[in-house]
């Protein structure tokens, strides 16, 4: 019995072994094989890396001679062309490796990152796989993508300089070279702002013996009185529309001492010395007085006078007055008086929507703001302390974001003052001031083309002051009037030409017109077109870097046009206009990356010829945008 059990036992462990064997022999024979085939695969991997940098190498080479050689879609392999590599059709074996280059396409998405299929066709940038693969020793295949472009030696094209921009067409702009050469609004006539000796173009001896005080012009009449011991005269000029335009006395009326003047709607507004007739009213069709404004705390002598609409402003001693004037006859009755400071006293003043700016010359308080509601009500809200002298005149642009202060002449302070009036509550801040040299401040204006003309007695006493760049004011240009300026007053008319008028204590020129601009005309919008850009041969233009000053109110956008050269030139070449959309609709305002089209008719990018426009425009008569430069990068 245990002989047959051993004999049973011994039969189990034969077939436990036959079948341990028929499991371990298979993958003892793979092993073999693999052991005996593991040389030949590893250098069939080997061969294959190398076929591939040998690709890669091939596609620099060929993408470097031209983007040509890479630009259409499809399954290629690189070959030995004479002295470099092409691409040929299709795929080739090599010692048992097959090889391909598959050249496709990118897209792009607004922000110009890579997208798998969506978004804008990209035809400067192509997507590179590199496949390889075999069958012998085991089958087996490795491939690799990346990306091309046609960006590696990029150009850029500039424009910056007069000479650059003189070839260009100008509708309503103008080239200056204020700082080696930029494009402004305007265009025509002969003046310039910084040059004002070369273009006083009229001068009148005004009545009497008296110095004119302070000067207000509106196209075709100005106003000014004057002062002197026995009183002073009342004075209306007719300006002419000629060009250049000429002044005569349309009515010369005995007065009192006048201290400031404005002019609205046929009437004009003296501010006076007298306690009894603070303001006098005269209507000048006749000529005649009608009506006035009196005090009734008579404290003081008006310095200041403003009319907006049916209310009129004044400032005497250290009070600031409103009157009503919703009838210009007879005693004008007060509104309301608001207090300006202890020790203080008013001088000019500027009224912009529902506020008066007020200069004053006592304090740390030069400019005050106040708020005027419908019914002549005053309420103070702001002021600014420019750590200068007395406050002498105000001006405020036409959007009420700045005001431009002057005061009093000191030899250790600045005489002219930019103020951030945006706000229009609490301290408001200087952006930038600027120093006279010398001159005494009696008024201040804005011209057209970003100019600032102060004026007084002393030094060099009409100074024009380029304000384009609000954080540096500069003296572009001046005029020496030994006799003293006392008023000036600046005036864009209705055909785009442009004055100063200024009213001296010269006996026998009192009153002077002065020529403005660059080029004299103003325009609130203008267009630059450059000549074709040739690059050649059929390029990308990749990016447009503009560089511009565009103060408030003020814009400044681009187009572009690219196009394939006709008849071998870019003169013939049709142009077509566009924005980041592709239409003329939008614009350019920024360094942006430039529209690609591949199209094949229209707009075209790539291509070899192009075009750039500039459209400048301003809601502000005062102020300009400048362009200064433009980059284009492109690459073959």
């Amino acid at each position: 019995m245990m002989q047959q059990t051993n004999r049973g036992q011994t039969l189990i462990e034969l077939l436990l072994a036959i079948a341990l064997m028929a499991a371990i022999m298979p993958a003892l024979a793979t092993a073999l094989i693999t052991s005996r085939e593991a040389k030949p695969q590893n250098e069939r991997r080997t061969q294959a890396y190398q076929l591939m940098r040998e690709e890669v190498e091939a596609i620099k080479i060929i993408k470097d001679a031209g983007w040509s050689g890479v630009q259409t879609n499809g399954i290629y392999h690189p070959e030995i062309a004479g002295s470099t590599w092409a691409l040929v059709a299709g795929d080739e074996t090599i010692n048992g490796v097959t090889r391909n280059i598959v050249i496709s396409d990118v897209y792009r998405d607004q922000n110009q990152v890579i997208t798998q299929t969506e978004g804008t066709l990209d035809p400067s940038t192509k997507l590179i796989t590199l496949n390889l693969s075999w069958t012998q020793p085991i089958a087996n295949n490795i491939s690799s993508s990346l990306y091309i472009t046609r960006f590696n030696d990029n150009a850029v094209y500039i424009q910056t300089t007069e000479n650059d921009f003189s070839t260009g067409t100008l509708d309503n702009v103008a080239i200056t070279n204020t700082n080696d050469g930029e494009i402004v609004l305007g265009a025509g006539g002969s003046g310039n702002w910084c040059d004002p000796q070369s273009f006083i173009v009229d001068e009148l001896d005004l009545p009497g013996n008296g110095d004119a005080k302070d000067v207000q012009v509106v196209a075709g009449y100005a106003i000014t009185g004057t002062h002197q011991s026995s009183g002073g005269n009342y004075l209306g000029m007719n300006i002419s529309n000629g060009n250049p335009p000429e002044a005569s006395v349309a009515f010369s009326l005995p007065g009192y001492k006048t201290n400031d003047v404005f002019y609205a709607d046929g009437y004009a507004y003296f501010a006076t010395e007298n306690i009894n007739r603070d303001v006098v009213i005269v209507d000048t069709t006749t000529g005649q007085e009608v009506g006035y404004y009196d005090d009734p705390n008579l404290l003081g002598t008006a310095q200041g006078v403003f009319v907006k609409g049916n209310i009129g402003y004044v400032t005497i001693g250290f009070r600031l007055h409103t009157f009503d004037l919703s009838s210009k006859n007879g005693s004008r009755p007060q509104l309301d008086s608001a207090f300006l400071g202890f020790f203080s006293t008013g001088y000019r003043l500027y009224v912009v929507d529902d506020y008066a700016y007020v200069a004053v010359d006592f304090g740390s308080q030069e400019l005050g703001i106040y708020h005027i509601n419908p019914n002549g009500y005053i309420n103070k809200t702001g002021y600014a302390n420019v750590n200068g002298a007395s406050g002498r005149e105000v001006y405020v642009n036409e959007s009420a974001t700045r005001a431009y202060l002057a005061t009093t002449s000191d030899s250790n302070k600045d005489e002219f003052f930019i103020i951030d009036i945006s706000n229009k509550n609490g301290s408001r801040p200087v952006i930038s001031s600027y120093n006279a040299n010398g001159m005494n401040p009696t008024g201040v204006t804005l011209a057209t083309f970003n100019k600032a003309i102060l004026v007084g007695n002393g030094g060099e006493e009409y100074q024009v002051i380029d304000i384009a760049d609000k954080q540096n004011p500069i003296r572009c240009g001046g005029l020496d009037v030994n006799e003293g300026i006392w008023g000036v007053s600046a005036v864009l008319e209705q055909d785009g030409e442009a004055y100063s008028y200024i009213v001296t204590q010269d006996n026998d020129a009192e009153f002077k017109i002065i020529v403005g601009g660059p080029g004299g005309n103003y325009a609130s919008s203008g267009t630059y077109e450059s000549t074709p850009f040739d690059a050649q041969f059929t390029t990308a233009f990749n990016r447009l870097i503009p560089t511009a000053n565009t103060p408030t109110n003020t814009s400044a956008e681009y187009q572009i046009a690219i196009a394939d050269a006709i008849n071998d030139n870019c003169n013939d070449s049709l142009y077509e206009f566009v924005g980041p959309d592709g239409t003329n609709q939008t614009f350019y305002t920024m360094n942006s990356h430039l529209l690609l089209d591949d199209s094949g008719s229209g707009y075209e990018n790539p291509g070899r010829c192009m075009k750039y426009r500039v459209y400048l425009a301003t809601s502000d008569s005062s102020s300009t945008p400048i362009f200064e430069e433009i980059q284009i990068n492109y690459a073959p």
